[in-house]
């Protein structure tokens, strides 16, 4: 069946469903031991709608790496276009504006900035010709590629574009933009240098909130926001709660600390280090969960893809890169009690993360794992997007203690825009057992569960009015007893966030939840 997908900030429900091959050597699974775990989203991989006010201090905040803008003449009357989605002139002749109208933002300072088109070149001056004609022919950004966004102080969404000669852009006509227009503005509409800006996508994980601070604050405000954001109060209360895990998402640089390549800044691996350090006095259980690859391995935020790329697995060099990361991380922790799993990479997505390419990382990711522990279970995500559900087994069946993860949503479809509180729990009852009962097979793996539970933002998005908490309740409920079937477990996203359901610590805390 087809996987529906999308943004975490968006998803409401997301249900991994994972299975386990039975291994004899070292460890046996304990068949009557079911994995009651939590995720730590938004701590070491960051994700700005877990936690907003992470992003208060940038200055220029609304112009982060991968915004989306979209500019329109107000002379002209229409919007900018990279021709063809790039590869030759800047043209302002659309009416309306998708891909090839929409500029993603690189952002070098809080001032400057680089704008990547649709095809992934940068707009620039044509420096092979006049050195005022706007094109977007490099692949590379250079100086000639480096813009100033001015906004209008009375009207923000009113700009103008100054370009690396000193001159701002303007519409000359239709067919004809160009870098040569100077001095000061009126505003008004009859100035060819003024444009209407939409923003018309965000984003704000990682990268955006290290490379917004810039170098010389964001070590200091991320290694505070590691340092308090979970503490360990949090692993006494998760173990105090009926839970025996936790599944913690880190990112690739993490394997470069204390000195990670730029934006990124060193300090996340002493908090995972304090987080087996507490996992061990609460008797709690850790996967590792390589929820950022380098490359980004589905271009969403929070896998801390600049600018909405997807471009993990392309080469042997970036698998080879993600390998060395899960054997960094492996050999960190092997000798500890409470590693309990490593997952190799959380939600590549089909087709940009072909099959082929998935494979041979998870093999070579596997073997990295067996290198240092005979033990731990080793996690490999189904691709998101168009896929077989199963297409990972044939890999799984011959490497003992591996994990596949298969992920449903139980949103962004059509069949629950129009479903009411009881027709969502009847199709967890009904849907989703038939869906784990078709994966979990006689002699066949275990499987693994991981439920995330939404707000208010999950009841509008079912459309259904006047949903209660006891309608909450029993969807929760719901989903626990469908997938506490499971034979290796569950996981809750996450345990803290600003939108209260989705916090399991609010959702216990509560009375919504309990374990």
């Amino acid at each position: 069946m087809a996987i529906l997908f999308s943004t975490k900030q968006l998803f409401s429900i997301c249900i991994i469903l994972s299975f386990m091959l039975s291994f004899s050597y070292g460890r046996s699974p304990n068949p009557a031991f079911r994995i009651k775990a939590v995720n730590l989203g938004g701590w070491l991989v960051t994700e700005g709608w877990i936690k907003p006010s992470l992003f208060d201090g940038i200055p220029n905040k609304d112009f982060l790496d991968g915004t989306q803008l979209q500019f329109k003449s107000v002379t002209v009357g229409k919007y900018l276009c990279a021709e063809n989605g790039g590869g030759t002139i800047v043209v302002a002749n659309r009416t309306s504006a998708s891909g090839w109208e929409t500029f993603k933002l690189w952002r070098i300072n809080e001032t400057n900035f680089h704008f990547r088109v649709f095809n992934k070149q940068f707009i620039g001056l044509d420096t092979n010709g006049n050195g005022i004609d706007i094109v977007a022919e490099s692949n590379t950004p250079r100086s000639s590629e480096t813009f100033e966004i001015v906004r209008n102080s009375n009207d923000l969404s009113r700009v103008r574009i100054k370009a690396p000669n000193g001159f701002f852009l303007q519409a000359k006509t239709e067919e004809l933009v160009t870098a040569d227009y100077e001095g000061a503005t009126s505003w008004g509409d009859d100035d060819p240098s003024v444009f209407e800006m939409t923003i018309a996508g965000r984003m704000q994980g990682e990268f955006q909130v290290t490379n917004g601070y810039g170098p010389q604050k964001a070590p200091q405000v991320m290694r505070k926001h590691w340092s308090t954001y979970i503490v360990e109060d949090d692993f006494k209360f998760i173990a105090g709660n009926g839970l025996n895990a936790v599944r913690i998402p880190v990112g690739w640089w993490m394997a470069s600390d204390p000195t990670p390549p730029a934006p990124y800044v060193g300090g996340s691996l002493r908090a995972l280090d304090n987080a087996f350090t507490w996992a061990g006095k609460y008797g709690l259980k850790i996967i590792i969960d390589l929820h950022a690859a380098p490359g980004s391995q589905n271009g969403f935020e929070h896998s801390s893809s600049r600018d909405g790329s997807q471009e993990w697995g392309l080469t042997d060099d970036n698998i080879q890169q993600t390998v060395a990361v899960i054997d960094f991380l492996t050999a960190r922790y092997a000798r500890s009690p409470s590693l309990y799993a490593v997952e190799l990479i959380n939600e590549p997505l089909s087709p940009g993360a072909s099959l082929k390419s998935a494979n041979k990382y998870y093999k070579a990711g596997y073997d990295a794992v067996r290198k240092h522990s005979s033990t731990a279970y080793v996690v490999m995500s189904n691709r998101l997007g168009p896929m077989d559900p199963r297409e990972l087994f044939p890999l799984a069946s011959g490497l003992r203690g591996s994990v596949i993860d298969v992920h449903y949503y139980n949103l962004f479809s059509d069949i629950f825009n129009s479903m009411t509180v009881q027709q969502n729990i009847d199709f967890v009852y009904t849907n989703r057992s038939a869906q784990l009962n078709q994966i979990t097979t006689s002699n066949g793996p275990l499987t693994f569960v991981g439920i995330y539970i939404v707000s208010g933002e999950w009841v509008a998005e079912w459309q259904v009015s006047g949903a209660s908490k006891e309608d909450l309740q029993r969807f929760a409920k719901a989903q626990l007893e469908v997938y506490g079937r499971a034979t290796f477990g569950w996981a809750y996203w996450t345990l803290k966030n600003v939108n209260n359901h989705w916090s399991l610590e609010w959702m216990i805390k509560n009375g919504y939840i309990k374990l």
